[in-house]
């Protein structure tokens, strides 16, 4: 082996050390001072009710951190731990004011792990997202202020200058890195004059740039110029056979609607997104031709006239490559007539199957099991709650992804907390309840803001050239199983029936029991069609305090405040 060979060998293992790394639970990170001596790392689970922290600061002596109404002591809620001569020490804190910190009845944060290595100290611990007593603070959506403090020995006194406050968004993080060759391009209509139609799909099909080596998008962010009329964006690669350039309405036949690879998207109401450090999406090189198809839905309910439009999104891009290619799959109920949601309904689930076993059936490439690390739930105007529930083995594992207040007009792409591991052979249900009380005909499904839809897009990696799992349900089966097998019959029998809690609950239970047919379409058109069964999903609410593991740090309490002297911020 040349010397250069060795030198490249010993280079990519360092990379795959350095990758090998990095942990699913724990996806984002920030320096909490300007000196980068104090790293925090965390991950949550919203639906579980937990975040987990781990915290790294420069030291071999204690170390702390917490949460502050404030950002001072005042009202503060801490940890403080270490590594002593005698073991580690760790308990769960509270501050009345700028004196030493004083240890709570109920110790809440559970210690998970505790070393000291090479002057650093890794400490990493758990506690409940709401508060579990009048001495914790809850984490809630909005930014908080973190503070944190250390000392150079075990003895718990006086910071001195090695402290400070930094406020972030836990539960709603937003990274931003801008990579030192960081590039962008635009994708937008220009000079659009928006139908004076209610619901209108404006389809682009845009050559974007290229590139001979390949590239991650590691950014998108939105360009809306009509914040009152666009509804939401999607941007979709198109296969290689797409060569020409087009305009116009979606889903009318006439454009190109093979280009179905999610590469971007946007909801109303949600802002810019990146990705975590280990994914990007991939352009250029042998990813395949560079034309996309922008989708933009304008709500345009008064039937304005005369506004113009030069909405899209702008993609950030850089040479420097992540470890994984990045995907966006589109799961849910398929979008199509046919199926309905009866009026003055409080609470009407439709539900969408995704069966990852077909997946490897459209893919060219060797099939994979996949982490999904964020989503975009998205219904219209009667979606109430969207709930991801995840599947293995033929029970419930997980609730990938969950909204208990579905805002319309808040539809974000939201980070889950922690990557969530899909193998290939697990279901991926979506349910969607809808209200309907102030309704007096039905809602049938489609593209219109006053029809519905059930759809969950999923972000993850390593990529397929897959780009949707979905399902719909055995309109004949139903019919049949409603007495009606005779389609005109049918719609008759569903429009002028009288609805009440008896009927419709008849029918949500015959629309779930029926059989689905489940497709998986692949990047280049492949499609797979099977038939499944809806399972049953179930809903646990969160345990929402946690103890600690206290005895353990107990026992060094009477140590902790022997050695304390003061403590003043």
């Amino acid at each position: 082996m040349s010397l250069l060979s060795l030198v490249l060998h010993l280079v990519l293992i360092s990379v795959q050390l350095s990758w090998a790394q990095e942990d699913p639970l724990l996806p984002f990170s920030e320096h909490l001072d300007p000196e980068q001596n104090v790293r925090l790392k965390w991950g949550f689970d919203e639906i579980q009710g937990t975040i987990l922290f781990e915290l790294t600061v420069n030291t071999s002596g204690w170390i702390s951190f917490g949460f502050s109404p404030n950002g001072g002591m005042t009202g503060a809620d801490i940890v403080i731990g270490g590594v002593g001569p005698n073991g580690n020490y760790f308990a769960d804190w509270h501050a009345a004011g700028n004196t030493m910190p004083v240890v709570d009845q109920q110790q809440n944060y559970k210690l998970l792990s505790l070393n000291q290595s090479d002057g650093k100290t890794v400490m990493k611990f758990q506690r409940s997202i709401e508060s579990c007593d009048e001495d914790d603070l809850p984490i809630t959506t909005l930014p908080i202020k973190l503070i944190y403090a250390y000392g150079l020995t075990d003895d718990i006194t006086y910071h001195d200058t090695r402290r400070g406050t930094k406020e972030v968004n836990l539960l709603r993080y937003k990274p931003r890195i801008s990579p030192p060759d960081s590039q962008y391009f635009d994708l937008t209509t220009v000079n659009l004059t928006i139908p004076t139609e209610q619901t209108y799909y404006h389809c682009k099909i845009i050559k974007g740039p290229t590139f001979s080596q390949k590239q991650h998008i590691y950014r998108f962010e939105p360009l809306i110029r009509n914040v009152d009329l666009v509804h939401h964006l999607l941007l979709f690669r198109c296969p290689p056979g797409v060569t020409d350039v087009y305009e116009g309405q979606c889903y009318t036949g006439v454009q190109k609607e093979e280009c179905m690879e999610g590469v971007a998207l946007w909801g109303v109401g949600g802002g810019a997104f990146e990705f975590p450090a280990v994914a990007g999406l991939p352009i250029g090189g042998n990813v395949g031709a560079s034309f996309y198809r922008l989708e933009v839905h304008y709500n345009n309910q008064n039937n304005t006239e005369g506004r113009v439009d030069n909405s899209g999104l702008r993609l950030y891009y850089t040479s420097e490559l992540r470890q994984y290619d990045a995907g966006i799959l589109g799961t849910g109920l398929v979008v199509a007539p046919g199926y309905a949601i009866p009026p003055q309904a409080k609470g009407f689930m439709t539900y969408g199957l995704c069966d990852t076993a077909y997946i490897p059936q459209v893919l060219s490439e060797t099939p994979q099991d996949f982490q999904v690390f964020a989503a975009m739930l998205h219904t219209h105007l009667a979606g109430r709650k969207v709930r991801v529930g995840h599947f293995r083995g033929g029970k419930q594992i997980d609730l990938l992804a969950v909204d208990e207040n579905y805002n319309f007009e808040y539809q974000d792409v939201t980070n889950l907390g922690k990557t969530k591991t899909v193998k290939l052979g697990d279901k991926l249900l979506v349910q969607c309840i809808y209200n309907t009380e102030n309704r007096t005909k039905l809602t049938w499904g489609g593209l219109s803001t006053t029809e519905e839809m059930c759809l969950a897009f999923l972000l993850y990696y390593p990529a397929m050239s897959v780009s949707g799992c979905m399902s719909f349900p055995n309109l004949t089966a139903l019919r049949t199983e409603m007495g009606n097998p005779n389609e005109t019959n049918w719609l008759t029998m569903m429009s002028t029936k009288a609805w009440d809690d008896a009927s419709i609950n008849q029918y949500q239970q015959t629309l779930k029991r029926i059989d689905q047919f489940v497709i998986v379409a692949g990047s280049n058109n492949n499609i797979s069609r099977k038939i499944g069964k809806i399972p049953d999903l179930k809903v646990t609410p969160p345990a929402l305090c946690r103890s600690g593991c206290a005895s353990e740090s107990l026992a060094w309490i009477s140590l902790l405040l022997s050695l304390a002297l003061r403590w003043v911020s």
